[in-house]
């Protein structure tokens, strides 16, 4: 269960203090001047409220007077912070995006493969996707303490900023004109996994430089994402090893 903040005020302060809150829950017939500034707050903040039945906040906690928040399991970074780091030593920028991950299971795993391969970060969207949660964290085994996060409102425009810093955008799908073994990950690099079931949007797609297929030769079309991705990250492991000066030794 994530950490839930409950009350008015408990909200209001957590939201003042720029603590990370995935989302706010807020009872439908909720309102006054302390819910009027926790919507400006959380708008300025970016962070999601949805509005729902009173029976609903019930179920979750007592007394909440209406708002419930879910705490996130650690604070995230600004994309430029994430930038920076990935620009930071010897390696080139080699980012994580992840379009519509649902399964905390799923993101714990990938940030696991993640922070293995040497990833410098992982940037998830504002909706449409599993935050920081307890449970992630126990599914990265603690990788996630050491990979920064990022969250962003649009994927697309991410897309557009990062691809405007240098880095190429290479998203998996099904239909990628490049196997993923003939694709070149030596450059500096986001790269873009989909959801469960629903892979990457159509906006996101089309934002990408190219696409790259893993080869399917069994009876199934598809893999978990999770299992994709550490496919993935070691592609690029095994091309920047080969590629003088751009990846770090392997340490000893």
């Amino acid at each position: 269960m994530p950490e839930l903040i409950t009350g008015r005020n408990a909200v209001r302060e957590m939201l003042r203090a720029g603590r990370s809150l995935n989302k706010i829950l807020l009872a439908e017939n909720a309102g006054g001047p302390v819910i009027s500034e926790i919507l400006a707050l959380a708008r300025a903040r970016q962070v999601p409220v949805q509005r729902v039945p009173r029976f609903v906040l019930d179920k979750l906690a007592a007394n909440h007077q209406g708002v419930i928040g879910e705490r996130a399991a650690r604070d995230y970074v600004e994309l430029e912070q994430l930038l920076a780091l990935s620009r930071q030593g010897e390696r080139l920028p080699f980012l994580v995006m992840l379009d519509g991950v649902q399964d905390p299971q799923n993101l714990g795993a990938i940030m696991r493969s993640a922070e293995a391969a040497g990833a410098h970060g992982i940037i998830l969207p504002r909706r449409r996707g599993v935050g920081l949660t307890p449970a992630v964290d126990r599914a990265s085994a603690g990788a996630s303490a050491f990979l920064p996060v990022a969250r962003v409102t649009n994927l697309a425009r991410c897309l557009e900023e990062l691809q405007g810093a240098g880095l190429w955008a290479i998203g998996a799908d099904p239909r990628g004109e490049t196997l993923v073994f003939a694709a070149d990950f030596s450059l500096p690099l986001v790269l873009v996994l989909g959801g469960e079931g629903q892979g990457l949007s159509r906006l996101v797609r089309e934002k990408c430089d190219f696409l790259v297929r893993l080869p399917m030769f069994g009876r199934v079309n598809s893999l978990n994402v999770s299992a994709a991705a550490a496919i993935l990250f070691y592609e690029v492991v095994r091309q920047r090893h080969l590629v003088p000066g751009k990846f770090s030794p392997e340490p000893k």
